[in-house]
């Protein structure tokens, strides 16, 4: 089993910036300063083995008010097919509902059906939004 946790002193920020720096296709190459900075301003979900030892991470942007961004939902290759993707899913979803936030966003290339599950759905109106940077 495994626990899930928004403590940020129980984070191995070491271990988040390696995941999302060696192999996540979306961070890859990011900085550990980038990793440090996003942890920092960000409400974190890690996942934890009955020892203590991470096992999965996820963020979330949020003003806690309107508008949240879940990104970062990352489990080791070595701990995937446990469930600990869904289970931060979920936390997270859970976390937010009291908030009573309009709209919950992410962003994904190859885990539709995760997300799905746990309730999320296509954007109604993608024309709409619009980015500045890179997309």
């Amino acid at each position: 089993m495994f626990e899930i946790s928004t403590d940020p002193a129980r984070l191995d920020v070491g271990t988040v910036h390696r995941w999302l720096s060696t192999d996540a296709y979306w961070a890859r190459g990011r900085s550990p300063d980038a990793v440090a900075r996003s942890v920092e301003h960000s409400l974190n979900f890690g996942a934890y083995a009955p020892d203590g030892t991470q096992i999965g991470y996820a963020r979330v942007v949020t003003d806690h008010a309107t508008f949240a961004w879940l990104c970062d939902v990352y489990v080791p290759p070595e701990a995937r097919g446990e469930g600990i993707g869904v289970a931060l899913v979920e936390a997270v979803r859970d976390h937010l509902a009291p908030l009573g936030l309009k709209r919950v966003v992410l962003v994904t290339g190859d885990a539709h059906g995760l997300y799905a599950r746990v309730g999320f759905r296509p954007l109604p109106n993608p024309e709409q939004w619009m980015v500045l940077g890179t997309a």
